[in-house]
């Protein structure tokens, strides 16, 4: 007997399927306001100097926080591969749900898409951002591969493998397998633990980065039985088991610097914790996500028992909660549902909620709750897609 919950969230995957048709598979993204030259440079002197920097970087903050819709004045729409991984895999999940073969055509539809926006420089397949990224250790040009990022090329993949075989797909997962043990490489922090780079020969100390790398590696050991991913596997686990402070949570990296404790980047490293203690027989994995699964119900959502942006917040936050949180609330809680009540009582609350105030008539979510108001901007990248996946993976999880 499916529950009115499952059939609101089914009523919602329908329309946004709809609505995703007539809208289109390109949208505004959340660093539009930084894609561009200027944003970048004025990223770049905020990260030089915080008095300058505030001055020159006010615009693009407040019409964050007061004008969402202006975005499309300082960038035009992308496409961004993490985005088409998303609704591969929610077609998929929808195809394997209702049987039209509509949604496995519109599976394999993003799935050739991947294909030809792989980062061509590599010999493998992977995948990073269309625009230059400017961050606090410098610019990352477009076209570099993340360890964030391409990981999700791999889940696309495979879950279409395993939903409807092709032999060519397998051999794309390979080539993902090969590019994070080979191309993203390690820096060995004591005996038997190594943190990875986000991406090649750069970035080292992140912890989201090194989880998703383990976890992605313990799906391809599984998956191809290399003990050379499971090896490599191991010490980024170490390292994820040793970045976590004493009350459970994860800084964003152990640098000195990005020392802040957010929403969606604990999820990130739960998940790939969770992926690996499938494969990985270690006792402190099961510990560690425990720990952390307490800390993150406790220290990360607001009065509402919604996601919260930040626990530990590196800057004003413009914002009080957004889609992406939620979506990724949702993954972590269906992949691990049934272990920790807290945390199933606040996956719930969060679907009722979205179901409620931030499924729009149109078949899209909103953004983001602003401080006045809300981001109604669909942005794939940043919450359209991943949600679209999280609740497609709720009712997937339910088959």
């Amino acid at each position: 007997m499916i529950s009115e919950r499952d059939k609101k969230i089914l009523e919602a995957l329908i329309q946004f399927t709809d609505w995703l048709e007539k809208f289109g598979e390109i949208s505004q993204d959340h660093q539009d306001f930084y894609a561009s030259w200027i944003g970048r440079y004025s990223k770049k002197l905020y990260y030089k100097s915080a008095l300058l920097g505030k001055v020159v970087v006010a615009p693009a903050v407040f019409c964050e926080a007061f004008l969402p819709f202006t975005r499309k004045l300082f960038h035009p729409p992308m496409r961004l591969p993490i985005s088409d991984a998303h609704f591969a895999m929610g077609f998929a999940m929808m195809y394997k749900l209702l049987k039209k073969e509509a949604f496995l055509k519109k599976c394999k539809h993003f799935l050739d898409v991947l294909e030809k926006t792989r980062c061509v420089k590599f010999k493998n397949y992977c995948w990073g951002y269309p625009f230059d990224w400017q961050t606090k250790g410098g610019t990352i040009p477009q076209g570099t591969p993340l360890i964030t990022t391409t990981p999700y090329g791999y889940e696309a993949f495979e879950l279409a493998y395993d939903i409807c075989p092709d032999e060519k797909w397998l051999k794309v997962m390979r080539s993902v397998a090969d590019h994070a043990l080979y191309d993203i490489d390690d820096k060995e922090i004591a005996t038997d633990t190594n943190s990875c780079a986000y991406y090649p020969n750069a970035g080292y100390l992140v912890i989201n980065a090194s989880s998703y790398r383990a976890g992605l590696l313990c799906k391809a050991f599984k998956r191809f039985n290399s003990d050379e991913y499971l090896v490599a596997a191991r010490k980024n686990v170490n390292f994820v088991i040793q970045s976590q402070n004493k009350d459970g949570s994860w800084p964003y990296a152990v640098d000195g610097t990005r020392n802040f404790i957010d929403h969606f980047h604990t999820c990130f490293v739960l998940k790939g914790l969770i992926k690996a203690e499938k494969i990985i027989d270690d006792k402190r994995i099961t510990e560690s996500i425990a720990r952390g699964i307490d800390y993150y119900v406790n220290n990360l959502f607001d009065s509402d028992e919604l996601p919260k942006p930040f626990s530990k917040a590196p800057r004003l936050t413009v914002y009080r909660n957004e889609l992406y949180d939620c979506a990724e609330c949702i993954n972590l809680g269906t992949m691990i549902r049934g272990r920790f009540e807290a945390l199933d009582r606040l996956v719930d609350n969060t679907i009722d909620k979205l179901l409620v105030s931030w499924w729009l008539k149109k078949g899209h979510f909103r953004s983001r709750r602003l401080l006045l108001g809300w981001d109604n901007v669909p942005m794939h990248r940043w919450g359209q897609s991943q949600v679209f996946r999280a609740l497609c993976f709720r009712l997937y999880s339910e088959m």
